[in-house]
Parts: C-alpha cells; sequence; structure tokens
C-alpha cells in the first residue's frame, strides 16, 4: 500500500483510512523482539508473496490465533495486519470487478481493504465458512458503497441507483433480442415493474454524471465561436407577457360600450390626452377622466378573475 493516501481516501474516515494504509507487517518486524509476532505463529516475512494454497492456510492459523488475544495489544496488531497482507490478493481479485471505473485501481484497492479489515474483524471460526466466502462480499459490498456514495452526481435514493443498473442490463439484454431500443412498456414487463417506477429509474439516471453548462456543445474544431450548452438555453420573452394580456382583454373590451372602447382608441391607440379626446368627443376633461377611470377598472376586474 502507498504511504501516502490518494485523493479518494479523503472521503473514508480518518480510522478507516488509517486502518487501510497501516497494514505492513514489516513495519512491526523492524521494531525486532516483540513485534516479530508471537513465538507460537510461523514467522511471515513478506505475506504479499506468499502463495494462495499457503496464504488460505495461514489465514485459518491467525484468525484461530487472533481469537485468542487481547484486542490493542501488540500480538493483536501484528496477527491482524498479518492477516489483512496475506488477504490483500482478495482485494485485488474483487477490485478488477470495477476496473472500467474513472477511478484510479489502487484507490479501489484501499476502499476494497476496508471491506478486507471488516470481514478479520467480524469473522466467526464457529460458522465453520471459508474466509475467502465470507470476505469477498464485504470488500465487493464496500467498493459498491463507495461507488454509490460518491459517483453520482446528484444524490439520488439508493433504489432508484439500484434500479439504474437493473435498467441498464434490461435495456442491453432486450436490444440484443428485439434488434432495437426497447420501450418503457418492454423494460417494465421484463422487469415486472410499473411503468411510472421504469420512468423514475430513467429519470434518476439522468443524475449519475453531468456535464458543465460551460463545455462545448459542438465538436467542430475549425469554428470561429465555440459555441456552448449555455448558448442553447432559450430564455423568457418579455414580449410574450404583452401577448397573452392582449388575448385576454380583447373579449372584455369587446363587453365594453362603444364610447369606452372609442376613449381606449384615443387614448392608448393614438396616445391622446384627456383634453384632446374631450374635445374630440365633445365633452369635459373631467367627464373623460370618470368615462376612463371606471372602463379601466372594469377590465382589471376581468383580468383578476380571468387569473
Amino acid at each position: 500500500m502507498n504511504d501516502t493516501a490518494p485523493a479518494t481516501m479523503s472521503m473514508l474516515t480518518a480510522a478507516e483510512a488509517e486502518q487501510a494504509q497501516d497494514v505492513r507487517v514489516s513495519d512491526f518486524a523492524r521494531e525486532g523482539g516483540e513485534a516479530a509476532g508471537p513465538v507460537d505463529l510461523p514467522t511471515v516475512d513478506d505475506p504479499a508473496k506468499v502463495a494462495p494454497k499457503d496464504a488460505r492456510a495461514l489465514t485459518k492459523t491467525f484468525l484461530d490465533r487472533l481469537t485468542e488475544l487481547e484486542e490493542g495489544t501488540h500480538e493483536y496488531q501484528y496477527v491482524r495486519n498479518t492477516l489483512i497482507e496475506l488477504n490483500l490478493s482478495l482485494v485485488r481479485y474483487a477490485a478488477r470487478r470495477f476496473h472500467n471505473r474513472s477511478v484510479e485501481m489502487e484507490d479501489i484497492v484501499q476502499v476494497g481493504t476496508i471491506g478486507l479489515i471488516k470481514a478479520i474483524d467480524r469473522f466467526d471460526l464457529s460458522r465453520e465458512v471459508e474466509f475467502t466466502t465470507f470476505a469477498v462480499p464485504y470488500i465487493v459490498g464496500e467498493i459498491k458503497r463507495f461507488f454509490r456514495d460518491t459517483s453520482w452526481a446528484v444524490h439520488v435514493p439508493r433504489r432508484l441507483q439500484e434500479l439504474r443498473i437493473d435498467l441498464a442490463k434490461a435495456n442491453e439484454e432486450l436490444f440484443q433480442r428485439l434488434d432495437r431500443s426497447p420501450t418503457t412498456a418492454e423494460l417494465a414487463e421484463h422487469l415486472r415493474l410499473s411503468e411510472d417506477e421504469v420512468i423514475d429509474g430513467l429519470v434518476a439516471s439522468n443524475g449519475y454524471l453531468t456535464t458543465s453548462l460551460d463545455a462545448p456543445a459542438d465538436q467542430e474544431s475549425g469554428a470561429a465561436r465555440v459555441t456552448t450548452y449555455a448558448d442553447r438555453f432559450g430564455d423568457v420573452d418579455p414580449a410574450m407577457e404583452a401577448v397573452e394580456n392582449l388575448h385576454a382583454l380583447k373579449p372584455l373590451v369587446e363587453q365594453l360600450g362603444e364610447r369606452d372602447r372609442r376613449i381606449l382608441q384615443l387614448r392608448f391607440g393614438e396616445e391622446m390626452t384627456q383634453s384632446e379626446i374631450g374635445a374630440e368627443l365633445g365633452v369635459s376633461q373631467m367627464h373623460v377622466s370618470r368615462l376612463l377611470t371606471r372602463a379601466l377598472g372594469r377590465l382589471r376586474r376581468g383580468m383578476l378573475t380571468e387569473e
């Protein structure tokens, strides 16, 4: 294991990170004397070079001894760390399943080592189960938990995260069978889910990866100006609200009397003053003001009712 923790380890707790790295038996051997290990156990100078068959036998011996030691003692730490190094090949074997992820393999191995440590701490010899059979689910589970908690750009419920995987498998299987992309109904029937559940899973899948709005939307390198995704986003047209208001006003204006419509036309269509309108209609400016206020009030009440 590296002496310096990768950036990925910052996502783990401090205690887990320390456990995942501080497993070198050679660190104990350098101290000499008692650090070389209990006298009733075989000496393992370099556990990483032990053959798998011998590692299984040594693991059983060391696990049996671990149950007899008091936690926190130097002998307990020696046995526990030897067990970790003996089984690091198991972690690497499980980590290879995730080699196509964007995370460095060494980071995945360190996360898997946390699962190995948990398996060692929780293994019970009385169950009569091979340690490898017991440990692999812990290792794989820890790696999956890491990806579940850190890989998604947007946090979604675990149920939908798992559904995304099922949908991907179902989509691939049905595509091979149908020679086309399956419909939502076909996916739902295949997975024995409702169409709404499938749609929820498909929508949630969009949260797995995100792209910056400043990223180029066109891949053409010769363009004078790079078009970004943000450039393609529409904006609210301020004239739209005016159009909507005009459509709402039209039937209300038609309900007004002919004189009121004439006053509105002169005031807002031809932009005449109230005095000019009064002169045009042969009435006083005060009367025009009252007629205009009454007509506008009626239109305003009609608009509020429409809303």
